[in-house]
């Protein structure tokens, strides 16, 4: 069995066509049926059904898809492994992230790399915590960047940032008027949460237990897949939720939405990668300029004098 003929089973198992296949594939229809044909006499398992002028995947031909797929896209990251040991000048880096972090944090350093990098094809995928661990377990994509937990043996995550999470609710609603809530409040108001499995969510709850309040007391009524689904439901009178400060910086600012208490602790931002599988120089070029810009941001930040109340710059 060789790599092109693995290549060649995927081509015509995705497009159920033996002639739309060797187009894609710039080979002939007859060496892209002799190579089927090949590999089904060899195993003495047919992998497609032929019906009339068309053909579909038999039971034995959608399992071997999977395990074909696996195959080659190992033999891409090992070629890819080879092209950027030289130099960063060709090369693609997968990266899935959460919806806060790739709609609202990441966009800037992904520029700055990119600016840096031009020639490095960037991919980003966006699902919640739970989505990009399991992407990082199957090797979908090299890194991922959450704000939740990783249970994972077979992981690495590292603090990467800081965030902010807030309780925040519409200008209108009884709680706009309140600067600190008693954590025994909460259970007052109807609530818009993210999805069970976002980052969001776990730490919101977590951070109720810590006050005392367990999630289960609250009235959820809504919950929703996207922040942005979640602060139009907000501004329309739903009820309260925590997000990010990120996300509820243009509503602050411009009125409509008001912070309220109780402070909700500080939430890391992490990355993450599979301890097992070769990082690119790619992945370990970009994790390098983001933990730079932190540092600059650090040493920029003002800090309080211990002596005045006052604000002095960091040294």
């Amino acid at each position: 069995m060789t790599l092109e003929q693995l290549r060649i089973f995927i081509a015509v198992a995705e497009r159920q066509h033996m002639t739309r296949a060797a187009e894609a594939l710039g080979l002939t229809q007859s060496a892209v049926s002799a190579a089927i044909a090949a590999l089904e006499a060899r195993y003495e398992t047919a992998l497609f059904h032929r019906i009339g002028r068309g053909i579909e995947l038999t039971a034995s031909g959608r399992i071997f898809l999977d395990e074909a797929r696996a195959v080659v896209a190992r033999a891409c990251a090992a070629e890819l492994a080879l092209v950027e040991l030289g130099s960063l000048k060709r090369g693609t880096l997968l990266i899935q992230a959460s919806q806060t972090i790739a709609s609202y944090w990441l966009p800037r350093h992904l520029v700055a790399f990119r600016r840096a990098f031009p020639d490095i094809e960037i991919r980003l995928t966006i699902g919640n915590s739970t989505q990009v661990a399991k992407a990082i377990a199957a090797g979908v994509a090299e890194l991922g960047f959450i704000e939740g937990e990783v249970d994972e043996a077979a992981m690495t995550a590292e603090e990467i940032d800081q965030d902010e999470l807030v309780v925040v609710v519409a200008s209108g609603h009884p709680w706009a008027d309140h600067d600190d809530l008693a954590p025994s409040m909460l259970t007052q108001s109807d609530w818009v949460l993210r999805e069970p499995g976002s980052g969001t969510r776990s730490v919101f709850e977590s951070a109720l237990r810590a006050l005392g309040v367990a999630p289960e007391q609250l009235r959820i009524t809504l919950e929703l897949p996207s922040n942005e689904a979640v602060c139009a439901a907000v501004l329309a009178g739903a009820g309260a939720t925590a997000i990010s400060a990120l996300v509820a910086e243009p509503g602050l600012g411009a009125g409509t939405l008001c912070r309220v208490g109780p402070a909700l602790p500080r939430r890391a931002f992490r990355v993450v990668w599979h301890r097992e599988r070769y990082r690119s120089k790619a992945a370990q070029a970009l994790l390098a300029q983001i933990k730079e810009a932190r540092r600059l941001r650090t040493v920029a930040a003002p800090v309080k004098s211990a002596d005045e109340n006052r604000v002095v710059p960091a040294r």
